[in-house]
């Protein structure tokens, strides 16, 4: 069984390996230190911790007045009260003067579960690859979640961190090194590209599993730069491709699925071909439910057996009386 591990428990290891290569790195959280995983930051670098209690908005002002006298600034708490709460901060104190301060929103998307529909960030990439010079991350595993920690320390300027709730499967290694504009092509295939973002490796891989039973080989992409997006990564998508599918942990408008439909009509017809599909799917234009996250995945049609149905009812329907039966 491959090893498991969250996003927001790399995160936290990875802060105290920062710290001690960085003085002048602080971490600002806002009373969720638990559930934010800063805590072991907090007990190694208490004078360099701030708790800055139920008030997020606050949070990011403080952290953008830090980042001027010259500090790295992590500023850490649930997306929800991240990139929704205290988005005109982020906005106006962080992103319009282009300080130096790393937000890492953790429990965003479905995956929050129990918490239900007040708790599922399903937005917040939307909102924070529309802001000028925000560069915005989602990582797929407990590696990449690293690279992009290590990645946001030396860039000067505001990074957006994007980090679910549950233990995900290990895919790379300590070797992985997160650049803008990065990606990688985890599977090869033709006809059909499977693009993430997010801890999508397993559902991906089981995806394709199902529909290798029908003679259908799919490609699969790991994406974890929203911003700036990779256009390499949909140029390679549509090679030897007609369909191309999106899959993410967030609402279809405004996401990683119209990143990449923006992407795909930018680029001119010696790059991709026009008649390509694209194929979205995510939370849908709807809020969230409260139950255990796999239910609640399994409800929005982002487990792997309903993204295979998806994937057939479009492209190859003669099939889905069949796979109805093959996935039982």
């Amino acid at each position: 069984m491959a090893e498991m591990k969250s996003l927001r428990d790399a995160y936290g290891e990875t802060l105290v390996e920062l710290g001690e290569k960085y003085p002048n790195l602080y971490v600002l959280d806002a009373d969720l230190s638990k559930s934010t995983k800063t805590e072991g930051f907090a007990k190694r670098f208490p004078e360099r911790f701030v708790n800055c209690g139920i008030a997020e908005g606050n949070m990011m002002s403080v952290a953008s007045g830090m980042a001027t006298c010259g500090k790295i600034v992590f500023a850490s708490t649930f997306a929800m009260f991240a990139a929704g709460r205290a988005y005109e901060q982020i906005r106006n104190s962080i992103a319009y003067p282009h300080t130096n301060v790393k937000i890492v929103a953790t429990h965003a998307g479905l995956t929050v579960g129990e918490d239900g529909a007040t708790h599922q960030c399903l937005e917040d990439l939307a909102l924070m690859r529309a802001i000028p010079g925000m560069v915005v991350i989602s990582p797929s595993d407990a590696y990449q979640m690293k690279a992009a920690l290590r990645f946001a320390c030396e860039y000067q300027g505001p990074v957006y961190i994007r980090a679910g709730r549950l233990d995900v499967p290990v895919v790379y290694d300590d070797s992985f090194t997160f650049e803008p504009g990065c990606y990688r092509k985890v599977a090869d295939g033709e006809g059909i590209s499977l693009m993430y973002t997010g801890s999508f490796y397993d559902t991906a891989m089981k995806v394709r599993e199902t529909l290798s039973h029908f003679n259908i080989n799919i490609k699969i992409i790991d994406v974890p730069s929203i911003k700036p997006f990779p256009e390499e990564a949909v140029i390679e998508a549509s090679e030897d491709a007609q369909l191309i599918v999106t899959l993410e942990d967030h609402n279809e408008l405004g996401g990683f699925g119209s990143a990449v439909c923006e992407c795909l009509t930018s680029l001119s017809s010696d790059k991709v071909s026009k008649h390509i599909k694209v194929l979205r799917i995510g939370s849908g234009d709807r809020f969230g439910k409260s139950g255990k996250a796999a239910d609640v995945l399994q409800r929005y049609g982002l487990d792997a057996k309903s993204v295979a149905k998806a994937i057939i009812r479009d492209k190859y329907p003669e099939f889905l009386d069949v796979l109805e039966d093959e996935i039982q």
